[in-house]
């Protein structure tokens, strides 16, 4: 009987179009396949299991959740992904929409297995190949923003430790700053629009403000961020300093924190009234009772967002104070 072909994880990760990080990490949290081992613990891998990998990452961008796809028999899962592609190929008005979805996704499992890995290099080599592969838009709305989500969700119940979400943390504010530097509008910073972007008292994640900076830096305005964890007289107080069109604040956790109802109150009493004030973020939706009462604007995703931007940057809206 031949001896069966094996191969090492560089041949594989070129033959699947899947990346190293992201097989281990496959292998480690879902029992994807099980690799040989050498007498120095390197990994082999079989024809059989680099056709697993093949279906599984097709099946990933065909919209399937790894950790159900890995569930299957190999039979069980080429049957699946041959049903999913025929399905695609039938509906071609729809195509487009499920390619880009299915691409987003499998962008987000890679990001994901970088953060689990504790691997901010390949992270960061993630978030750039979404970047060239998708329109800023798309990759933020539906790469970044599920991303951020489920690494917050992570962190929550524990099963991502602090490094790790600490090292995810800093590797997507410097993409963020990467992005500002790509579209910074200096030549329009005279006369663009000023927003200011902070975290009120108690909201200690800063991923969603650092997001809505991005957004609004694309979008022409002139931000300035104030960071996380910040009293609402401060944020006031930068306004009168600063004489800004509106403010945005991220609330991403808790949802139901009753002490910020009255902050929020608060801070639309110390604003000055044509200031607007736009909310957004995870937590966002379970303050929607205070946000109608002081007429702030709930902002659910970043489609909102540049919408709300939109109309408040027209030349028709009144800024605040001394001009911008």
């Amino acid at each position: 009987m031949r001896d069966e072909q094996l191969h090492p994880i560089q041949v594989v990760a070129h033959r699947t179009g899947l990346s190293q990080h992201v097989i281990r990490m496959w292998e480690k949290r879902y029992e994807a396949v099980t690799p040989k081992r050498t007498a120095t613990n390197r990994r082999l891998y079989s024809e059989a299991d680099i056709e697993r990998l093949r279906l599984l990452h097709r099946a990933i961008r065909s919209g399937r959740r790894i950790g159900h796809a890995t569930q299957l028999s190999t039979r069980k899962l080429a049957a699946v992904v041959a049903a999913d592609e025929q399905g695609a190929a039938t509906a071609p008005v729809a195509r487009g929409a499920r390619l880009t979805a299915a691409t987003c996704h499998a962008h987000v499992e890679t990001c994901l297995c970088a953060v689990e890995e504790l691997a901010p290099v390949a992270l960061e080599e993630a978030l750039h190949r979404a970047t060239v592969a998708l329109s800023q838009p798309v990759m933020l709305e539906q790469v970044v923003v599920p991303l951020i989500y489920e690494i917050g969700a992570r962190w929550h119940d524990g099963s991502l430790r602090i490094a790790n979400e600490h090292m995810a943390s800093a590797v997507i504010r410097e993409f963020f700053t990467t992005l500002r530097g790509r579209t910074d509008p200096s030549s329009r910073a005279g006369h663009a629009p000023h927003l200011i972007v902070a975290t009120p008292t108690g909201q200690l994640h800063g991923l969603g403000a650092d997001l809505v900076t991005a957004v609004a830096v694309a979008e022409g305005w002139r931000v300035t961020a104030l960071g996380v964890n910040l009293p609402v007289a401060e944020i006031a107080g930068a306004v009168h300093q600063q004489p800004a069109r509106a403010v945005a604040l991220s609330l991403v956790y808790p949802a139901d924190d009753l002490a910020l109802n009255n902050e929020l109150r608060t801070l639309r009493r110390q604003l000055p009234a044509p200031v607007a004030l736009l909310v957004g973020g995870r937590a966002a939706p379970g303050y929607r009772e205070v946000l109608t009462e002081i007429d702030a604007m709930l902002v659910p995703d970043l489609s909102s967002l540049r919408i709300a931007l939109g109309v408040l940057s027209s030349p028709d809206h009144t800024p605040s104070g001394r001009g911008e």
